[in-house]
């Protein structure tokens, strides 16, 4: 069964800042703390990671997943969809940014599929602590730069 969440957080920095913090995939091990690495497997035309594989920490084990990323609609929103997981047979989700009073509303709305059947009540927690600690580390890194 499919998980949706989503979630939203005013962060004290303007679009482009929270764009090129979300934009920078190979950063995310400075500022995410579930991550264990990240490696760019291929590159668009402008140089924009593509396709990216990432390790992570998830329900006391490592999972491995990669995801396709789709700049469209940048610099308003970044998507991704999953192409390979481990653990997830689906993981797509997006990030919108939308200039407010003070800053940017970032909106963060993902979906997730797990191989493994776990209690909808524990999928639905785990998406949404998932969510804020994603919203909470991106908030902290663009108001630091």
């Amino acid at each position: 069964m499919i998980q949706r969440a989503r979630r939203s957080v005013v962060v004290a920095a303007p679009p482009e800042v929270v764009y090129d913090v979300v934009a920078d995939v190979e950063r995310y091990g400075e500022w995410t703390s579930e991550l264990k690495s990240v490696a760019v497997r291929e590159r668009d035309a402008d140089g924009r990671p593509l396709e990216v594989e990432f390790r992570a920490a998830a329900f006391g084990r490592s999972t491995t997943y990669t995801l396709r990323y789709d700049y469209t609609r940048a610099p308003t929103e970044i998507a991704w969809h999953q192409v390979e997981g481990d653990l997830t047979s689906i993981l797509d989700g997006r990030y919108r940014f939308e200039p407010v009073a003070g800053g940017t509303r970032v909106t963060y709305d993902i979906a997730v599929e797990l191989r493994v059947p776990i209690p909808a009540f524990v999928r639905s927690r785990a998406a949404a602590r998932i969510q804020a600690q994603a919203l909470d580390e991106l908030r902290a890194r663009a108001e630091s730069r």
